[in-house]
């Protein structure tokens, strides 16, 4: 990690670093570039592809995943 330390950012607050965070993620969302598929995230995409074509009804709705995830948290 030595870009970190030269540029001082290990010094920042957890908050300060969760924020420089956001703005790069969102200057990187902004490229209107392409980040290539690794081999095997191409090979996990087609195979869900698949699965989702043979199978097109085994589906969970927004509001189903929703639900699951607010009752996980207490909500």
């Amino acid at each position: 990690m030595p870009l970190l330390t030269e540029l001082h950012i290990d010094r920042l607050s957890v908050e300060d670093r969760l924020l420089l965070v956001e703005e790069i993620w969102d200057s990187i969302a902004q490229t209107q570039q392409t980040v290539p598929l690794t081999n095997s995230q191409q090979q996990e995409l087609e195979r869900r592809l698949r699965d989702h074509e043979q199978n097109p009804d085994d589906v969970v709705s927004w509001e189903e995943v929703k639900a699951a995830t607010l009752a996980r948290l207490g909500q």
